[in-house]
């Protein structure tokens, strides 16, 4: 009986054990999802793994928008520590810096400037892509405080420090910044 019991429930978690995939830093990471007897979703990255751990009273919910949510709340946290690393980069090679930046989900944008509060934000998705990109977008934004508009002295301006953003602007063909 006890085996059988055993056989039940390695059967069960299997039905809901999910794989997908998920960018994050331009690295593609295998979610894997499980359900436990768990009082609060846990969510931890081992390697090029992402593994959610959901409460067995999850398993009535939408499981897409759960790990939606979760998904959004990692990206949140490596977003604090990306931009702030990128926005420090950009400060020492430009020799200036935004009075302030935002990390704030936009629709259909990863980044922009407001220049008449001089502050920049960025989207938090931003960190599905590598650094270079991370890097690139927040020297873009930095660049906006100077020039406003994409004008060939932005573009020289950016080719100065970035000589590869051709590259990067092929990558983020879709996306507004």
């Amino acid at each position: 009986i006890i085996e059988k019991i055993n056989q039940t429930k390695i059967e069960t978690q299997k039905e809901y054990i999910r794989n997908e995939i998920v960018k994050i830093l331009g690295k593609d990471c295998k979610v894997i999802v499980n359900y436990k007897n768990l009082k609060k979703p846990t969510l931890t990255v081992e390697g090029k793994n992402i593994k959610i751990s959901l409460p067995n009273t999850f398993k009535k919910l939408d499981k897409d928008e759960i790990l939606i949510k979760l998904i959004e709340k990692l990206y949140d946290t490596l977003a604090e520590k990306e931009i702030e690393r990128a926005m420090e980069r950009a400060r020492k090679i430009l020799g200036f810096a935004p009075e302030d930046y935002k990390i704030c989900r936009m629709k259909n944008m990863i980044g922009k400037c407001n220049n008449e509060e001089k502050i920049i934000t960025i989207n938090p998705d931003i960190v599905q892509y590598s650094r270079e990109i991370i890097d690139y977008v927040v020297l873009h934004e930095f660049c906006h405080l100077k020039c406003k508009t994409h004008s060939k002295s932005m573009q020289q301006m950016i080719s100065e420090y970035e000589p590869n953003y051709k590259k990067y602007e092929q990558q983020l063909i879709n996306i507004k910044y």
